[in-house]
């Protein structure tokens, strides 16, 4: 009699969802001011001339100065930049790179300024531009020009031109010759951001080893990663490092047990899964359908899935639906319990875009011996349509 069910495509459904967020983002990172904010500090003020940033870089720093006859009008840019007069700062450094007078020096440290004013302001387009013209004009110092080329890159990233900031990023690192964390890390996520998990994994892993106290995403990245290639054991033992050292991070514990899954190891996904839900961390309905799909695609899983799903429902948290009831009608006829499987089928059947919900419903009537109610659902099949109405027919003609 079982084998008169059709399932639809339920079961696959915990190998084709991803339980957590294991794909991450590029880094949310926050461009800002330094160098020009240290280039109005130095401008007349008779400050210590700052650290270099990029001792390796192989760009020559360049001797140009600030021309004498523009050195009140720079003095006036920085300090409504100093002050966050940002549209002023826009104005006035429009004026300086339209002046004739202006050296490049100039022309480089207003467009520099009009970049981060523009950024502040929100306009990331205009930000990009005076970024370009700063780094054309080639004359800041080195740790003004290339803050200014990782600005460029990152605000390219949060834009979503990873292509070219890919491009900015490349260039920096090729001339400045870093090795800091943030700038390998950068590389790392634009690099899987398109997809190129196998030149991430060495970026990831460069900054993962060059921070004291790498940040968390990184990591996720590299896991991330090692999974796209099919490298598992590498995921998993990466996953189990980072569930371990924060059993309380419901983030960490999904990324888990997505990777077990991705290693056909789905009991041990399902023991990751079942501690979140005794501690009450499951609450979305992709997190109980997740859990409720695992259950299902184990032998005599059938009957932890009815517990999961009637949960999630008395919480709330799984949603009502035409799919929710078939899994819970599916699992309670296949654990030989009839009656609640009908009772599901009827909660089903109304809310299916086709009649196979209410033929599976007359296939179980049937199979109960209540062929009145078979029939009837058998003509509701064929009102709401069926691929085979051959099925609905014969059991109407019994």
């Amino acid at each position: 009699m079982k084998a008169m069910i059709q399932a639809p495509a339920l079961l696959a459904l915990a190998m084709a969802a991803a339980l957590g967020a294991s794909a991450p983002a590029t880094a949310a990172v926050q461009p800002g001011a330094d160098a020009a904010a240290q280039e109005c500090q130095r401008r007349g003020r008779g400050a210590a001339k700052p650290e270099e940033l990029y001792p390796q870089a192989t760009r020559e720093q360049p001797g140009t100065r600030s021309s004498p006859r523009m050195g009140s009008r720079l003095n006036k840019l920085g300090e409504a930049f100093e002050e966050e007069r940002y549209a002023e700062v826009i104005e006035l450094a429009d004026e300086i790179l339209a002046e004739e007078r202006a050296n490049e020096y100039d022309k480089a440290y207003a467009a520099q300024l009009a970049a981060n004013a523009a950024y502040a302001e929100g306009d990331s387009e205009a930000a990009m531009a005076y970024l370009r013209q700063s780094l054309e004009f080639d004359a800041l110092d080195n740790n003004g020009h290339y803050q200014s080329m990782m600005m460029l890159a990152q605000v390219q990233a949060q834009e979503d031109r990873i292509d070219e900031s890919l491009a900015t990023l490349e260039r920096f690192l090729e001339e400045t010759g870093t090795d800091k964390a943030d700038d390998l890390a950068l590389k790392g996520q634009l690099l899987y951001q398109q997809e190129r998990y196998a030149e991430a994994i060495p970026a990831l892993k460069a900054a993962i080893d060059a921070a004291e106290s790498p940040q968390s995403g990184w990591v996720q990245a590299l896991m991330a990663a090692y999974a796209e290639t099919g490298q598992t054991a590498e995921a998993t033992a990466l996953g189990e490092q980072i569930a371990g050292n924060a059993p309380d991070d419901k983030r960490s514990q999904l990324n888990l047990a997505s990777i077990y899954m991705q290693a056909d190891q789905n009991d041990r996904a399902i023991e990751v899964m079942e501690k979140l839900r005794a501690a009450g961390q499951l609450t979305e309905d992709r997190e109980y359908r997740n859990l409720l799909a695992l259950h299902l695609n184990t032998d005599g899983g059938e009957q932890r899935a009815i517990e999961v799903i009637n949960e999630g429902l008395q919480k709330g948290v799984l949603e009502e639906n035409h799919q929710t009831y078939v899994a819970l009608a599916q699992a309670y006829y296949f654990s030989d319990q009839s009656e609640p499987a009908i009772e599901a089928y009827r909660k089903a059947a109304p809310l299916a875009p086709d009649g196979e919900s209410y033929l599976n419903l007359a296939k179980v009537l049937a199979g109960e011996g209540r062929d009145a109610e078979a029939k009837q659902a058998a003509q509701q099949a064929l009102d709401k349509g069926l691929q085979r109405p051959e099925e609905a027919r014969q059991l109407l003609a019994r």
